[in-house]
């Protein structure tokens, strides 16, 4: 053990920590001309050859510029990766602070437009208003994210698993991922940021298979004309060609089959989330940490009988951990609040006769089971949703799986926490998954957790656009399993409305706000 004020004697080098006063300590003695202060004469026997010893050292190969910029490139890259990856495995721990940033930043006291939900589809309205207003504005607009959650630990975005698909039974459904495929195709040109390492969200492009029974395979067979129509490449596939092409599965009960042939498979969720948010930061997009729990609209202050419509003129954003609150003046609101949408628009402030019918939003909690089986599908495994609803998918390139399945209404969870009961595996999902993939007889579970859906029970279907009677409330929520994969589209649906007063890229009108005040849903069959 050293002991503090004791010289450390290094055989041939004086004294480290006792040099001449003056000097740096360590260098033991004046250094000849020209030579390294504490290099005296002749080496020590076993010394460094070369030193005073009249022969050249010998050196290695000047390294090339192009060799540093590489590894300027990998280091940078393997930065990022470990920031990205920061948040999600720190999401127990509710000490981790992003580097550089203010564990709370105060929201500024006005924005032109107040995003609430700073989840993909929250993250994705507000780069598109950046992108989209050009040169409208002398200043540019200003855009405030609001999250309440930072550490996105019970959020649906990053605890979903990543799927993205054509094969839906609503044309408006079918189009939003048609464009939001294109768009994550040409994700670098869209949201990379100069100077940044580009990104890449992992993209599986191995299709979803969806199998029906003799009873539905009528109405797969017109869904898959629908998406055709649309521009989807989807196949039908026979008991015999699907056994053919996929040997591991049992047919037994299946009827009739579809695969999607491009721009299907699945994602990361946490690196297009990050994509959009420093995205958007880079474009001047401002967020803070805290909840909306209240509004002041320009109905507050009137005498009965309540007006037919009202502005919304502050939000009243709340600290975490605090009874503090900012009111923020603000021009537009966006409802991006996924599960808790509907719950939004019970805060206090909101005029009650002013909202309504209630937006039927409402979480409900989904599991996701992961798993291993040493002789499971390949590598050729496509995201395969079973007749009985069970789905799966591969999950990397070492036998491993994740999956799950939605309950019937009479058997659903309590959303309070995000528990997993994992006799629902045990009992309902397993038996079906084994059934369909007999290999999957023998798995063994690894893992599991739970994750939100912002289901509408109206008719499964995302609410998008102006609300009816709060004139400068905008929705995008609802969308009841797919928000991950439509969040391209529906932010810049969203934006179009906010800017130019009107679709243009995909006419969305059918999923506004009348058809709840209509009472006629819009049903989509291809809810997993």
């Amino acid at each position: 053990m050293l002991r503090c004020g004791r010289a450390l004697r290094v055989p041939g080098r004086g004294a480290l920590g006792a040099g001449t006063p003056g000097r740096a300590p360590g260098w033991g003695g004046t250094p000849e001309p020209g030579g390294i202060p504490g290099w005296r004469g002749t080496p020590e026997p076993g010394g460094i050859p070369g030193w005073a010893s009249g022969r050249p050292l010998r050196t290695a190969a000047p390294l090339s510029s192009d060799f540093f910029r590489e590894l300027g490139q990998t280091l940078q890259r393997m930065g990022q990766t470990l920031r990205d990856q920061l948040p999600a495995a720190a999401s127990g721990g509710r000490g981790w602070i992003p580097p550089g940033t203010h564990p709370h930043p105060r929201p500024p006291d006005e924005a032109d437009v107040v995003v609430v939900g700073g989840g993909v589809v929250g993250w994705s309205v507000a780069y598109w208003l950046k992108v989209l207003e050009g040169r409208r504005r002398r200043h540019g607009m200003r855009v405030l994210v609001v999250e309440r959650d930072p550490m996105y630990s019970r959020a649906s975005t990053v605890l979903s698993v990543g799927g993205i698909r054509q094969q839906f039974s609503l044309r408006e459904n079918i189009q939003m991922s048609r464009f939001s495929a294109s768009f994550l195709r040409d994700i670098n040109e869209h949201l990379g940021v100069p100077n940044e390492p580009p990104i890449d969200i992992q993209f599986q492009p191995s299709g979803y298979l969806f199998l029906a029974s003799p009873q539905s395979a009528a109405a797969l067979e017109a869904t898959v004309q629908l998406q055709r129509d649309e521009g989807a490449q989807v196949t039908l596939l026979s008991p015999t060609q699907l056994k053919a092409k996929f040997p591991w599965i049992n047919t037994e009960d299946v009827a009739v089959a579809s695969y999607g042939l491009e721009d299907e498979g699945w994602f990361d969720p946490w690196t297009l989330l990050n994509a959009f948010r420093r995205k958007a930061t880079s474009l001047g997009v401002q967020s803070c940490s805290g909840e909306v729990r209240a509004f002041v609209t320009s109905a507050n202050h009137m005498m009965p009988p309540a007006p037919p419509s009202a502005r919304i003129k502050y939000v009243h954003i709340y600290m975490p951990d605090s009874l503090e609150y900012q009111p923020v003046a603000c021009a537009i609101v966006v409802n991006a609040a996924g599960a808790w949408a509907g719950k939004l628009l019970e805060a206090d402030g909101l005029p009650r006769g002013l909202c309504r019918p209630p937006l039927p939003i409402q979480p409900r909690k989904r599991y996701v089971f992961s798993w291993h089986c040493r002789n499971g599908p390949g590598l050729s495994c496509p995201f395969l949703i079973d007749t009985s609803g069970a789905y799966f998918r591969r999950d990397g390139f070492a036998g491993n799986y994740l999956g799950g399945m939605s309950p019937s209404e009479e058997e659903e969870p309590d959303p309070s926490d995000l528990s997993v009961d994992h006799d629902y595996f045990q009992e309902q999902v397993w038996p079906r998954l084994a059934r369909r993939v007999p290999a999957f007889e023998s798995l063994r579970v690894q893992g599991s957790w739970a994750g939100y859906y912002d289901y509408n029970t109206f008719d499964q279907n995302v609410v998008l656009g102006p609300h009816p009677r709060l004139e400068n409330l905008f929705l995008a929520a609802g969308f009841s399993g797919h928000g991950l994969q439509h969040s391209p589209a529906a932010g810049r649906a969203m934006a179009e409305l906010v800017i130019k007063g009107r679709y243009e890229t995909l006419d969305l009108r059918r999923l506004g706000w009348d058809r709840l005040v209509d009472g006629e849903p819009l049903e989509e069959h291809g809810v997993v």
